[in-house]
């Protein structure tokens, strides 16, 4: 099994690949490293891997945008999730007073940005592709830094200066693990619920609903007053608990926007599928990501 994530080795999202296997005990797994979220995420559909891990929320910075529209523009299915303890820490060859240059990930560097404004003003901040990415770029001069986790200092053979940077202590990256869109996928099924008069599945509606989480987007095309209460309504009459809305634009005109929803609960629950039929019915478009075990610490 091929499983795709960013790279190069030490990042977080190998990291996240990894919790993974182990909680799936898997077997003759091989990590294929891609240089941006992008490439790891296309992965599946490009056939250059079973399944890819992708970061698409932190706790401190948010969503992660190209994640997200991803997610919108292909075909690809939502089959788990997987929460990794951020720990930053600044690497470096040499000491803290040679550093003028410090590398990360746009996401490490905004996660820090009280700590580098107080203690390093005058650096200069490069981006790059990921946290490991920095760290092994940082290895090439000592007065260069990245920020980055401790497993990729053990990596590239860099000092930890400073641990846990983080302008927050309670720091999570929520990833998310995709396959490609093929036959029986939570769309499909979904699809064949709307067809059908009489509805005859029984999935796990008696089980703890908080066990498993469905992603959606939905659209509105022509923008009215209540239409958003409307959708959000159905879940509350239903008393389905939403873990998370946002809103991306959809790149047509300002003001424009896609809404991204997960809730707990799985397709295959009666109340779940009565509550989607009839937001259905209240939208332009209604895109199921997939539905999936909740992540447990």
């Amino acid at each position: 099994m091929i499983i795709g994530a960013l790279g190069p080795e030490g990042s977080y999202s190998e990291k996240a690949v990894q919790i993974w296997i182990l909680r799936h005990r898997l077997d003759s797994v091989e990590i294929q490293y891609f240089a941006d979220i992008e490439d790891a995420f296309l992965a599946v559909i490009q056939k250059k891997s079973d399944l890819s891990i992708v970061p698409i929320e932190n706790s401190i910075e948010g969503s992660v945008g190209v994640t997200l529209d991803l997610l919108h523009e292909n075909g690809v299915e939502i089959v788990g999730e997987i929460v990794v303890k951020i720990e930053h820490c600044l690497l470096s060859k040499g000491g803290p007073e040679k550093i003028k240059v410090i590398l990360s990930h746009p996401q490490g560097l905004a996660q820090c940005r009280h700590f580098l404004k107080k203690y390093f003003p005058e650096a200069e901040l490069r981006s790059t592709g990921s946290t490991s990415h920095a760290a092994r770029l940082a290895g090439e001069f000592e007065e260069m830094a990245a920020i980055a986790s401790p497993e990729a200092a053990e990596c590239y053979r860099l000092k930890v200066l400073l641990p846990n940077i983080q302008d927050r202590k309670q720091n999570y990256t929520r990833f998310i693990a995709l396959r490609a869109a093929g036959e029986n996928t939570t769309e499909q099924v979904f699809e064949q619920v709307l067809c059908d008069t009489e509805d005859k599945t029984n999935g796990p509606e008696n089980s703890n609903r908080s066990a498993f989480k469905t992603s959606i987007i939905v659209y509105l095309e022509k923008d009215r007053p209540g239409a958003l209460y409307e959708i959000l309504g159905a879940f509350a009459k239903n008393k389905i608990n939403l873990t998370r809305i946002e809103s991306r634009p959809s790149k047509k005109e300002l003001g424009d926007y896609h809404f991204y929803i997960d809730f707990e609960g799985h397709i295959s629950d009666a109340v779940i599928k009565e509550t989607l039929k009839e937001i259905k019915t209240k939208t332009d478009t209604l895109k199921i990501l997939g539905s999936y075990p909740a992540f447990k610490a």
